[in-house]
Parts: C-alpha cells; sequence; structure tokens
C-alpha cells in the first residue's frame, strides 16, 4: 500500500469537525452496516487500524477518530488541554458531526479509555463496547503528573520527531521493539497518517513527543484513567476487555478493570498491541463482542 499522505482511489475518506478550539480529523474507510468507531492508543492515530478496518467494511461503516494531538488533528500546546475527558467530548463531537446515533467502539489503550468516557458523556450512543487493554485504574496517591516524569513520558519525549522520509521511518520504526510486532500493512498504515509533510521535504510526527508525554501524565489525573476506572461499574453498554498474555502493563490491572465491569477477562496470546500483531484475531474479536 502506498506510505505517503496523498489521496488515492482506495484511500479513506477525511473528515474534519472544530470543537473546544480544535481541528479534529477522522478516516472513514465506508462500508455496510452498523457504525464501528476506532479509537487509537496514545502516540498513534487512526490510520494504524488500516488493515483491520478494510477486513471490517463488509459488516460495519468504518471510522477512526484521531484524538487530539494526533493524526489529523490538531496538537494541543498546553498540558491542561490533554485529558480522556476531553478527548471523549471530541469523539462525540465527530460522532454528531457524522450523524451517528448509535455506534459500537473498538477502543486500544489510551482508546479505550476514551471509549468508556464516550459513553458517560453520551449514554446510549455507544451500543457496545470493545477494550483492548484500556487504560483505566483507580486513583494512587504518589504516581506522577505533570511535575515528575514517568518512565513512559520519558520514553515519550526522547522520541525523534523529524525523519528524512517516510520509507526510512518504516525501515527503522519495523527492525526494532515495539512496533517490529506490528503487521507490515498496520504500520505501514501508522506511517502514512502519523507523519505530516514538512516545507522542508522531511516528514515529522504528527503527534509532538511533548503531547505524547502529556497524554501519559494527565493519565493520573481525575480526568484521566481514574474516571474512565470509575465508569466501568456504571456502563450504559455491553463491554468485553481484552488484554495480552504479554503486556507490560501492570499485573492485575485488566482484571481489577473486568471485575468493577462485571464481566469476564478475555486474555489473548501477544503484547500490548496484540490488535495489530494479528488483523484476522482483530476482526474476530469484532465480530464476536461487536456484532
Amino acid at each position: 500500500m502506498p506510505i505517503g499522505p496523498e489521496t488515492t482511489a482506495d484511500a479513506p475518506k477525511r473528515w474534519t469537525v472544530e470543537h473546544d478550539g480544535f481541528t479534529i480529523g477522522a478516516l472513514d474507510w465506508g462500508g455496510d452496516g452498523p457504525p464501528l468507531v476506532l479509537l487509537h492508543p496514545n502516540g498513534f492515530c487512526a490510520g494504524v487500524f488500516d488493515p483491520l478496518a478494510r477486513a471490517l467494511t463488509g459488516e460495519h461503516r468504518v471510522v477512526g477518530v484521531d484524538l487530539r494531538g494526533h493524526g489529523t488533528s490538531d496538537a494541543p500546546t498546553r498540558f491542561e488541554d490533554c485529558g480522556f475527558v476531553a478527548a471523549a467530548t471530541d469523539v462525540v463531537a465527530m460522532l454528531d458531526h457524522l450523524g451517528f446515533d448509535e455506534v459500537v467502539i473498538l477502543g486500544e489503550s489510551l482508546g479505550g479509555g476514551t471509549g468508556v468516557l464516550v459513553d458517560r458523556l453520551r449514554p446510549g450512543l455507544v451500543r457496545k463496547l470493545l477494550l483492548c487493554e484500556p487504560i483505566a485504574m483507580p486513583a494512587i496517591d504518589g504516581l506522577p503528573g505533570a511535575d515528575a516524569e514517568n518512565h513512559m513520558s520519558a520514553m515519550a519525549r526522547r522520541r525523534r520527531a523529524v525523519w528524512p522520509d517516510r520509507p526510512t521511518v518504516l525501515e527503522s520504526y519495523g527492525s526494532r521493539p515495539p512496533m517490529n510486532v506490528l503487521e507490515p500493512e498496520a504500520l505501514a498504515g501508522y506511517v502514512r497518517w502519523g507523519f505530516r509533510d514538512r516545507s522542508d521535504g522531511q516528514v515529522e510526527l504528527s503527534c509532538p513527543p511533548e503531547v505524547e508525554a502529556w497524554f501519559f501524565e494527565c493519565g493520573t489525573r481525575p480526568d484521566g484513567a481514574p474516571a474512565a476506572f470509575d465508569h466501568l461499574a456504571s456502563l450504559h453498554t455491553g463491554v468485553t476487555i481484552v488484554c495480552a498474555d504479554g503486556t507490560d502493563l501492570p499485573d492485575g490491572m485488566f482484571a481489577a478493570q473486568a471485575d468493577r465491569a462485571g464481566v469476564d477477562l478475555v486474555t489473548v496470546h501477544g503484547t500490548h498491541f496484540f490488535v495489530q500483531e494479528d488483523t484476522a484475531r482483530a476482526a474476530a474479536l469484532v465480530r464476536e463482542h461487536l456484532s
């Protein structure tokens, strides 16, 4: 597939909506059936779902929303403008713009926590949730916020932002962890839509490293992962929570989520990015739990 941003016959349609001072973008792969909304992890973009979206257009109208600061959406310039609740309000604004009155959501990592909060903001909009290692946890005293880096935000700030071109990014990311576990089509989708062209001919991350770091840090705020965890006990929709047996996130995090939501935890083989590791399996999870 092409890895540049150019429009091709099979490229998803782009949508934008103005909300809360930001232009929020989405990719629309089209398709038949009820709307399926895809919400991506921190630092990624809707394009990382490209192979999965294409696999499901026979059963769903598939739309991926770029959370603020990611992909085709504007990036905040202040820590205060990040947050899971803020990201969820952007998603609701996009779904209203598209005229959707009922959707199913696959939310991965940050996108999972955001999907939970979409249900809180607009009861009845979400018919079912498939949460893939969602970021949702109770408030814990002492965790670092904006004033003290955790290891994830520290790694984000060290991320290289500017590259000569997309093929160079693709070669580099595909040769080392954690990106080397992604299927080639998923990685290509991320590189295609997760970078922006610069006037000097180079390409730059659409999600600035500082914004990625802020989203890791704001997760501990009341409008972050604790808000998503709290709402798991009062969801207005059915939910399935899936984790990987090789996750690098804390032991018991997803079991606690499932217990709060009153559902059994589903475990699959893989890493935190198991959705992108096996498109056929991810599509089967959607068919089983969101149909």
